[in-house]
């Protein structure tokens, strides 16, 4: 179910359980602002998700409130995931959903980095 972004981080989101390692992931990456793990329900062949380890619900909030260090830490680990899944030649794409119209399903930020065979147009029409 789509969440509102607007509203205070839910420390008991899945997003937040694997950080604490109550729910098992297979992650790919991991350091002081990021981690990343495959997605349990792949929409791509390649499906990755990246997850900064602060509590942020959204885009919007962790660019208001992450400071610079974890910004830039979260977005270099984006481009390292990537390249380390040999991503970068045939092409990837990255999507962060954000609130009820984007179909935002967890309230925790992340990046799904989707690759592995021709996406498509961006949006369905």
């Amino acid at each position: 179910m789509p969440i509102d972004a607007t509203q205070p981080y839910d420390d008991n989101n899945v997003f937040a359980r694997i950080l604490r390692g109550e729910i098992p992931s297979k992650r790919v990456y991991e350091d002081d602002h990021a981690i990343a793990f495959h997605d349990i329900n792949p929409q791509a062949p390649t499906h990755i998700l990246v997850i900064p380890r602060g509590a942020y619900v959204s885009w919007d909030d962790f660019a208001a409130r992450a400071s610079d260090a974890e910004i830039a830490g979260f977005v270099r680990a984006v481009g390292v995931v990537a390249r380390a899944a040999g991503l970068v030649a045939p092409g990837y794409r990255l999507l962060a959903n954000t609130g009820p119209h984007a179909h935002q399903e967890v309230p925790h930020l992340h990046v799904h980095i989707l690759a592995g065979r021709p996406l498509g147009p961006m949006l369905m029409q």
